[in-house]
């Protein structure tokens, strides 16, 4: 029975499947995680009469209990990432509550400040679940405002403290922050003023409500409706708001008792890219997140597959697994959701590799359309490839589950929601990769291999689909170097064509990130019976984005029309070598039932979903 199979594996395969889906992290916060999330979903978790807020502080208490000890979110990536990609699979919007409230919130208390005992009390109340934690950073009245906050922190040098103020209605920020019946701290990015010199953009904490509402100064709009993130958006105000000096997140800056003004960032630019660096968390959490979606909901259009009986003419009362159409979608699903699995590793490593490294105050990417690749150039790739590949799996399955993958019930909705919704949340993806794209191009060719293979590793090597999208990478950004050079012009004149050939090499360099991730993952399994099964699966990743990548490689030459009409067959034969790991994989991948709670994952879906409903009769004569 497929429940028995990872019971049968040798301790040493279990704890690689452990590391694959989980990293470091030990099998006992796993068991308090699944515990957290489980016993806040049962309907009586909320008492009677308990409002939205408090039952949201609730869940969000009990996260912060698993999280490692002490206010600093950042001191553990491997569990701060486990524990969202759960929540995730639990609940969407609940996980997007908690990345907001622990990462963006905590996180820039946490590191930006430069006396974070004296906010030791709001910590505390964020890591508690007393308080919710909101960010502020988007301005409603333009595109890309986070490279021209507008709204203005003015230092007082009689009070000591700043005034924060927004100037207009088209400053207003729009955040989840239209939860009123509880307590919210917000951390605020806006620009600050010593007397009229503007001293660049950083982040402040400011309470926003109180249990009996909002505080005095603080103005939010009705609530605007998200259907992909159910949360309580508004747009937020502030007339005149004073905030105590320790709540400025000052991160080195000083002003001195004389008004004279310190940065160690040196410029605008610097000064931005420091103050948003916390959100290199939230980028670097998020292939976790999508990995962990991708997997529960191939795992469900799997099931669905094996299950589901089609009356077509074709073959009456065959499973719907049988059709090759079917098994290259779903099974396709599943290998992407594996290659997600092997990019939270590499994102995780680039984080914890960026929070050991010194702060630097000079240096990174100049600014163009976000801020975002010049934090972080590989985090907010990872982000942008992770979200994409997420929606599309998700939809993808929820496709082929027919009407079943609609049903709220059964979440594929849900998660294909909130990756749709994070595509733009987060640091708008296309921006993050015309950036990229840009950058690269400036930057020069690729680097060459110290010892480069002498020919193409074969089609069903893991390694061959890296090596094409690096050739690939190397012949794009040729071309766009000579378009660019074609004429002497303004930026925005050079650009504005190149843009959509940008945004390409942009997502070139983020899928091959998650391509090398994957191939490294598989060379570093040393358990034989978990490699056979994994190693068809990376290889049908890569068959399977190479054919969904045609027409660009077709354009650039990067592979002949001969080697992509073979695709398919390829695809056959490794769906025909991923079947017999089936119930391994799937049970392998798979969420404990209480978490994910879906029909769509019962051993008998039609029985499950019944179980679900309430029935009414008629009254008969």
């Amino acid at each position: 029975m497929a429940e028995m199979l990872l019971a049968s594996l040798s301790p040493a395969a279990r704890d690689e499947i452990q590391r694959l889906l989980y990293g470091p992290c030990e099998p006992s916060f796993v068991s308090a995680l699944h515990k957290a999330l489980a016993d806040g979903a049962r309907p009586d978790a909320s008492a009677a009469g308990t409002g939205r807020g408090e039952h949201l502080l609730r869940r969000l208490g009990a996260l912060g209990e698993v999280l490692p000890p002490g206010h600093d979110p950042f001191s553990d990536p491997a569990r701060l990432a486990a524990a969202h990609a759960w929540t995730a699979v639990a609940d969407p919007p609940l996980c997007l509550a908690a990345l907001v409230h622990h990462v963006l919130c905590l996180g820039s208390m946490a590191h930006l400040s430069d006396e974070p005992d004296r906010l030791a009390p709001e910590m505390a109340a964020l890591r508690a679940g007393q308080a919710k934690g909101v960010y502020l950073i988007t301005e409603a009245g333009q595109a890309n405002s986070h490279l021209a906050t507008r709204t203005r922190a003015v230092f007082d040098p009689v009070g000591g403290g700043f005034v924060l103020h927004t100037p207009d209605p088209l400053a207003a920020k729009f955040a989840s922050a239209g939860t009123l019946d509880v307590p919210q701290t917000g951390v605020v990015l806006a620009r600050l003023f010593t007397g009229e010199t503007d001293r660049g953009v950083f982040a402040f904490v400011v309470p926003l409500t109180h249990d009996e509402g909002l505080l005095p100064g603080i103005e939010v709009s009705s609530p605007i409706g998200l259907g992909a993130l159910p949360l309580d958006y508004v747009q937020v105000r502030f007339h005149h708001v004073r905030v105590p000096y320790a709540h400025w997140l000052s991160d080195g800056a000083r002003i001195g008792g004389d008004g004279t003004f310190h940065d160690p960032a040196g410029s605008h630019e610097l000064r931005l890219q420091r103050t948003l660096r916390v959100g290199q968390g939230l980028w670097a959490s998020m292939p976790a997140i999508a990995a962990a979606t991708s997997r529960q909901s191939a795992v469900q259009a799997v099931n669905y597959a094996r299950q589901r009986r089609t009356q077509g003419r074709l073959a009456p009362g065959v499973p719907l697994l049988s059709y090759r159409a079917q098994q290259r979608v779903v099974l396709g699903a599943l290998a992407d959701a594996f290659a997600l699995t092997c990019a939270a590793h590499g994102a995780r490593e680039v984080w914890t590799q960026s929070l050991s490294a010194p702060t630097q105050a000079e240096g990174g990417e100049a600014m163009s359309f976000t801020p975002w690749a010049a934090v972080s150039r590989p985090l907010a790739a990872y982000k942008a490839v992770a979200v994409r590949m997420a929606a599309r799996i998700t939809a993808d399955c929820q496709h082929r589950c027919g009407v079943s993958g609609h049903l709220d019930v059964n979440r594929l909705a849900a998660y294909r929601g909130f990756h749709h919704a994070f595509d733009a949340a987060g640091g708008d993806s296309q921006l993050i990769l015309y950036d990229i794209g840009r950058a690269l191009v400036e930057q020069g060719p690729v680097a060459a291999e110290p010892d480069p293979p002498p020919v193409d590793p074969p089609v069903t090597s893991p390694r061959w689909w890296p090596t094409v999208l690096r050739r690939h990478q190397e012949e794009l950004t040729r071309r766009l170097a000579r378009r660019r050079d074609a004429d002497a012009a303004t930026p925005f004149d050079v650009w504005n064509p190149l843009l959509e050939e940008a945004g390409l090499l942009g997502e070139t360099y983020a899928t091959r990130l998650v391509a090398q991730d994957l191939a490294r993952t598989l060379e570093e399994t040393r358990d034989r019976t978990l490699a056979q099964a994994l190693a068809p699966l990376a290889a049908l990743h890569g068959v399977t984005s190479a054919h969904r990548w045609a027409g660009p490689l077709l354009t650039l030459g990067t592979l002949r029309p001969q080697n992509v009409e073979a695709l398919p067959a390829v695809a056959e034969r490794l769906c025909d070598a991923v079947l017999p790991h089936l119930p391994l994989l799937t049970e392998a991948f798979a969420h404990p039932d209480d978490i994910a709670a879906a029909p769509l994952a019962a051993t008998d879906y039609n029985a499950a979903l019944e179980a679900t409903l309430t029935w009414t009769r008629g009254e008969t004569a």
